[in-house]
């Protein structure tokens, strides 16, 4: 048993220097940050769910830390930090993380390549989906399908149709996470079809109007009312809800809204397909999402161009990844043999690193490669190929 184990952490060694070679020829430099980090990033940035998961720690001046749960924000943030910063620079990368996986081992080995500050973002998106694809072949695996989408699309929808504030946070949130998404989209038709209440237009006044305006508004005659904390909460924090709950309830949608959200996210395939089904979307409901479409098909283009088969894409309209940082193109790749997990995965994140303290946005995309599901898969050996 010890020496099956030895025999798989060599294996793993011997993946993992194939994939650094080849990312370095690539000229991405290898970075190494710490083990150790703040928790605050990854609690703000990868959604409050990833708690559950993360080992944490707080140190004698009450900061909360954490084993790194992930590389990317770790690099984001050494790269923050570096005379780099602003300008366009690539890093690779290759250390353990350590997340809670029941069933499976906490700690496991995370590869990958973040790309920031480039400018032409279709062909730099291209570029990481052929880097993530050499990366496969530095596992010796070639016959993998690719699945992508692009969240930038469904926020542009979602800004085209006119939303209310409260509606179009809550669709753009639970975006990546399929079942409240679906939830939402749910209540939205019962909204829609609802018969109105007798204080609708006030609650359509108030969803329409500045959000602290609102609030403001709400907490000021709750406390006219003589409320002052029910079950733990405060007036502020009830009136927040009320707000958001309320809104929801008053039915925030044109009629024609709710079918138009169905239509684009039941658009799939083939990208060339799903690009003249965006297109007639946007024609027949005289939408303004062509910027998104021209991103969409310029991507495309740079992906052919760098030897990728289009025809192995499976794009989507509904994909998407789980982390709430990523704001345009998202993929994954799956062995066509063992497609349940995803080998590596990644997507572009225009607005993390002003989140993480920039003082301007600086464009961002790249991908992370599970190490270990390329070893559970069962490939022997790296191929000789190294670029």
């Amino acid at each position: 048993m010890i020496a099956a184990a030895a025999s798989h952490a060599t294996g793993s060694a011997v993946w993992a220097d194939a994939l650094l070679r080849s990312f370095a020829e690539a000229g991405y430099a290898l970075t190494e940050p710490p083990v150790l980090q703040p928790a605050e990033p990854f609690l703000d940035l990868s959604g409050e769910d990833i708690r559950k998961s993360m080992y944490l720690t707080t140190d004698a001046s009450g900061e909360e830390l954490c084993l790194r749960p992930d590389l990317t924000i770790p690099v984001a943030r050494a790269y923050l930090c570096s005379n780099r910063a602003g300008q366009p620079t690539g890093y690779s990368y290759l250390g353990p993380v350590f997340r809670y996986r029941e069933g499976c081992a906490s700690e496991f080995l995370q590869a990958g390549v973040e790309s920031f500050g480039r400018l032409d973002r279709p062909a730099a998106d291209a570029e990481m989906l052929a880097l993530a694809l050499q990366a496969t072949q530095a596992f010796g695996l070639s016959d993998v399908e690719i699945r992508a989408g692009d969240v930038a699309l469904f926020t542009t929808l979602i800004d085209a149709l006119g939303l209310y504030p409260v509606w179009r946070r809550r669709l753009i949130k639970d975006f990546n996470r399929k079942v409240s998404l679906e939830q939402d989209i749910g209540r939205l038709a019962v909204a829609t079809a609802a018969t109105p209440n007798e204080y609708e237009g006030v609650l359509a006044a108030l969803a329409g109007s500045d959000r602290k305006a609102a609030l403001a508004l709400v907490t000021d005659l709750m406390s006219i009312a003589g409320t002052s904390n029910v079950g733990g909460r405060t007036v502020a924090e009830i009136a927040d809800r009320f707000l958001e709950q309320s809104t929801l309830k008053a039915g925030a949608l044109p009629r024609d809204a709710l079918a138009i959200i169905k239509r684009f996210l039941a658009i799939a395939g083939d990208p060339r397909a799903a690009i003249a089904q965006l297109r007639a979307l946007a024609n027949d409901c005289r939408l303004d999402i062509g910027s998104a479409i021209d991103t969409l098909e310029s991507r495309v283009g740079f992906m052919a161009d760098r030897g990728i088969d289009i025809a192995n894409v499976r794009f989507s309209t509904a994909f998407g990844r789980g982390l709430d940082y990523y704001t345009g193109f998202e993929f994954e790749i799956h062995a066509k043999s063992s497609g349940l997990e995803p080998l590596v995965a990644g997507g572009r994140y225009d607005g993390l690193l002003q989140r993480l303290g920039s003082g301007a946005a600086i464009p961002a995309v790249g991908f992370s490669v599970w190490v270990e599901a390329f070893a559970r898969i069962g490939n022997p050996a790296p191929s000789g190929r190294s670029s």
